[in-house]
């Protein structure tokens, strides 16, 4: 047995309607990132200066030292940087998320006084603006326990949202663990919030975004000019509210660094931006933390028997008579590299057609065999399985005429007569008409031919008993 953890799946081909306020055709939300005061520094216990994020190309920590040029580039974002983001989104009173670096946040109280006038939500960003990604689970425990504290010290309130950044793969589990918080950032994988699921706990995970972020100006094949920043958020949103107008909105992230967009060529670009989605109707600007209790409103977590859960004994019990009398196959299918992918109707009949598909033609066909005839002696005398019953059932054959039973006796003798196993077809596919013309047509095939195709229709019977098995 193998458990594959990365959910490649997601909300799938149809994503639940998030259902903005007012009908709106696209959730849009800013965050600042404050860590200004909270990055690599030898003054704050670090080994070495910081290297990420500025405007020198090409950096590198220096062991030991202070970087006096990135020093002040980050001041710069304290300084001036974020009071000018602070005046364009006040002006416009558009509400933003800060993600808030405890130890930077400590460092700028004016700068906190100011969030919290504009009523901006102050999420937590780590302790320090630094890698997680060495750090063990206890030591990084032990900082999201100190940052949640800071931050509480610092601005009156524990942060209810959640994003580290610079994190380790155990990042997301450890904040879910923490129980406290309303959303959980440290994820790239979506345009809507979901649920994960994390021991006892349905944590909601509102993705983020590093390519509608204006740290791609300080990073190799990145932003040249405020020209190119624009012109990717503009079509970032064109994208998405054309979605929406279609009847699928999203939810659209813009990460911004007081250093960064901060600097008045960029800003000009950012100002440019709000002007232009200020144009249109339907678009709910956001606080992270008001998606996040709305998400929670509209599309709650639901809790179900997931089949990659299961024990063996379980999981074959549950789907072993998806094949017809043939739970090998489930067995078979418990042992491979399942996963969240799994979980589905589609995923899960994947995996189980996969142990069929693998089985020597001997195999196959006592699978073939194990099916009843259409209207045969089996469902006369009410002895076939709940699932057939019903399909047989969905096609009228559970009320033939005395004629139609005639006429299907003789077509289920002349084919197994012809080819050593019953006629198989998704009756649910098809009405009496359908299931006798077929009948009549598959007859004249090859053996060869009539083997594959009573091995598809075995395949398409356990996906549609499937479908009704698990949620959509």
């Amino acid at each position: 047995m193998t458990r594959y953890p990365r959910d490649l799946r997601g909300h799938g081909a149809t994503p639940p309607h998030p259902h903005w306020p007012n009908g709106a055709k696209i959730a849009v939300q800013f965050v600042i990132n404050y860590e200004e005061g909270g990055e690599n520094c030898i003054l704050h216990g670090d080994a070495a200066s910081e290297a990420f994020l500025s405007e020198v190309v090409g950096a590198v920590p220096w062991p030991g030292q202070r970087h006096w040029n990135i020093e002040t580039m980050y001041e710069y974002g304290a300084r001036a940087g974020f009071w000018r983001l602070h005046r364009l989104f006040t002006s416009r009173n558009m509400p933003v998320t800060v993600y808030g670096v405890a130890t930077a946040l400590a460092r700028g109280p004016e700068q906190v006084a100011a969030m919290q006038e504009a009523g901006w939500e102050i999420a937590s960003h780590g302790l320090k603006w630094i890698e997680y990604k060495d750090y063990a689970e206890t030591d990084e425990r032990a900082h999201m326990a100190e940052a949640i504290r800071l931050h509480q010290e610092v601005t009156g309130a524990r942060p209810r949202g959640w994003y580290t950044g610079r994190c380790s793969a155990q990042t997301v589990q450890l904040a879910a663990e923490e129980g406290g918080f309303a959303y959980v950032s440290d994820t790239y994988d979506d345009d809507l919030p979901y649920w994960k699921k994390v021991g006892d706990r349905q944590q909601l995970v509102i993705p983020y975004t590093l390519d509608a972020n204006d740290m791609r100006f300080s990073v190799a094949a990145g932003y040249g000019s405020g020209d190119e920043f624009y012109a990717y958020l503009r079509d970032s949103f064109d994208t998405l509210y054309a979605e929406g107008l279609e009847g699928a909105p999203k939810m659209m992230s813009v990460g911004l660094h007081c250093r960064l967009a901060g600097r008045p060529g960029r800003l000009a670009a950012l100002k440019r931006f709000l002007d232009y989605i200020s144009g249109f109707d339907g678009v709910w600007v956001a606080r992270r933390l008001d998606i996040a209790e709305h998400w929670a409103r509209v599309n709650p977590p639901v809790d179900w028997d997931r089949p990659t859960e299961m024990g063996r004994d379980t999981f074959v019990a549950r789907f072993g008579g998806v094949f017809e009398h043939s739970p090998w196959i489930a067995d078979g299918a418990f042992d491979l590299e399942l996963g969240p992918v799994h979980d589905s109707a589609v995923g899960l009949h994947n995996a189980l057609a996969r142990v069929f598909r693998s089985a020597d033609a001997e195999k196959r066909l006592e699978v073939l065999k194990a099916h009843p005839d259409l209207a045969g002696k089996l469902a006369a005398a009410k002895r076939l399985t709940e699932a057939s019953t019903a399909e047989q059932a969905s096609a009228g054959l559970d009320t033939l005429s005395d004629a139609e039973r005639a006429r299907f006796e003789d077509l289920n003798r002349r084919y197994a007569d012809r080819f050593g196993f019953p006629f198989i077809i998704a009756v649910k596919d098809h009405d009496k008409a359908g299931i006798m013309a077929a009948f009549e047509r598959r007859l004249e095939n090859s053996a060869e031919a009539e083997f594959a195709e009573a091995c598809a229709q075995v395949e398409r019977i356990a996906l549609l008993r499937l479908k009704e098995m698990l949620p959509q």
